[in-house]
């Protein structure tokens, strides 16, 4: 990030991101970069407005401010183009987030100097959309069951009868996925998953696929695709819905890959997943860790 660079701040609607604003402008100006938004975002902000398509076409790096949702946002709206986003976290949770908003400055400067990496993420591709969490698919009628006929590169297998139907990508795996019992995937896979949601008869258990494979779903009644929650389309009945995996679509920037993979461990832990106790010490960070046994001495 250097001179003439522009910089696109992708933020959360809601919550307050201000102080991290006023931190990558002071940033920016000292470098003699731009900071832009989008027209709807940048009347909030103070900043200058760019349009989506040339706010898309002119950025160099884009700051998603905010939780998961906003990252994927980001993702989505970026997909399909080498420039890294940065996600500093102003959400919950945040698996997709690399840093804090106290932490920002210092990731500013190492992103000045070039010491970051990119995590490519894939993204199911859905007709002319894009999920980089995941494609759920229900009734269209609401509080009635999906059926859907499964087939793999054309050729059938079996159907599902289940209040939903989760196709999800590696990153997506801890999110509805797990949720509903479906496995969580490495990203280091190129894989997709697919799992029913309270199923009734047809498939009952998860699928994990290859990256290759073509899923068609087709209902006999109309029914509602949801696309990381956000995007929503209706399918009519006897329609075909194709979900393929479309490899490194948005690129994630990274400064260390252990510390994200720490954290991620500790996330989670959050969701039930089963360690000992002598595991979550280890997940406790060093200092911490000395502060507490000093106590207990």
């Amino acid at each position: 990030m250097g001179n003439n660079a522009v910089i696109g701040l992708v933020v959360h609607p809601r919550n307050d991101v201000s102080d991290s604003v006023t931190t990558v402008v002071n940033v920016a100006a000292r470098v003699g970069a731009r900071v832009v938004a989008r027209p709807e975002d940048a009347a909030r902000l103070g900043l200058f407005a760019l349009e989506e398509p040339d706010f898309v076409e002119k950025a160099d790096f884009v700051f998603s401010l905010g939780g998961d949702g906003t990252m994927l946002g980001a993702m989505r709206l970026m997909a399909g183009r080498p420039t890294p986003i940065l996600g500093v976290n102003h959400g919950n949770l945040g698996f997709l987030i690399e840093t804090s908003p106290a932490e920002l400055p210092a990731a500013l400067e190492r992103l000045i100097a070039g010491e970051f990496s990119l995590e490519p993420h894939s993204a199911l591709a859905v007709g002319d959309g894009l999920a980089f969490n995941d494609v759920v698919v229900t009734a269209a009628t609401p509080w009635t069951s999906v059926a859907l006929d499964l087939q793999l590169n054309g050729v059938k297998h079996g159907y599902f009868r289940c209040d939903a139907v989760v196709v999800c990508t590696p990153t997506g795996s801890t999110a509805y996925n797990y949720a509903a019992g479906g496995p969580i995937i490495s990203p280091s896979v190129t894989a997709i998953g697919l799992t029913p949601v309270a199923p009734m008869s047809g498939i009952s258990r998860p699928i994990v696929l290859g990256g290759a494979e073509l899923i068609t779903l087709r209902g006999a009644a109309p029914s509602r695709v949801s696309l990381d929650g956000a995007d929503t389309v209706t399918v009519d009945e006897h329609t075909d819905l194709t979900v393929q995996l479309r490899p490194n679509a948005a690129n994630v920037v990274r400064f260390d890959r252990a510390a994200h993979e720490r954290r991620t461990r500790i996330k989670l832990s959050l969701l039930d997943l089963p360690l000992r106790p002598d595991q979550l010490i280890e997940l406790v960070p060093e200092h911490l860790r000395e502060r507490v046994l000093r106590q207990q001495r």
